[in-house]
């Protein structure tokens, strides 16, 4: 079993940054793919990131891209989402989770096997 822990999230204002972090707590993080999402009230949750365990290759939604950066430090089982240039739109809460599939990576929310409990991110205009 995985459990995914995030932390980071808050308010601020538009333009602002934040970064959130999820700890994983498994001995095969490095085997996992991980991505972020996020979802607001009434809304499907939607795909934000993702990065992959073989080689670190990173994928973004396109309303992220330039602004968002995925990374992960395997030593310490973390991923981290760093959020630049933030708009009110991006409020919302972000929830990371994991992927065990073997070979390239997906943006499904189905296909992800764990889930962080979420992180409030509220963005101020």
């Amino acid at each position: 079993q995985v459990q995914l822990v995030e932390s980071g999230g808050g308010l601020v204002q538009a333009g602002g940054s934040l970064r959130l972090s999820c700890g994983a707590s498994v001995r095969t993080f490095n085997g996992l793919n991980m991505g972020w999402f996020r979802q607001v009230p009434g809304k499907e949750r939607e795909f934000v990131a993702v990065i992959t365990w073989f080689n670190s290759r990173t994928f973004y939604a396109e309303f992220v891209q330039g602004r968002f950066t995925i990374s992960r430090d395997n030593d310490a089982s973390t991923v981290y989402l760093q959020m630049n240039n933030l708009k009110p739109e991006d409020t919302a809460v972000y929830y990371c989770a994991a992927d065990r599939r073997d070979i390239g990576y997906s943006t499904n929310r189905a296909n992800y096997d764990y889930w962080g409990q979420g992180a409030q991110v509220t963005v101020s205009s």
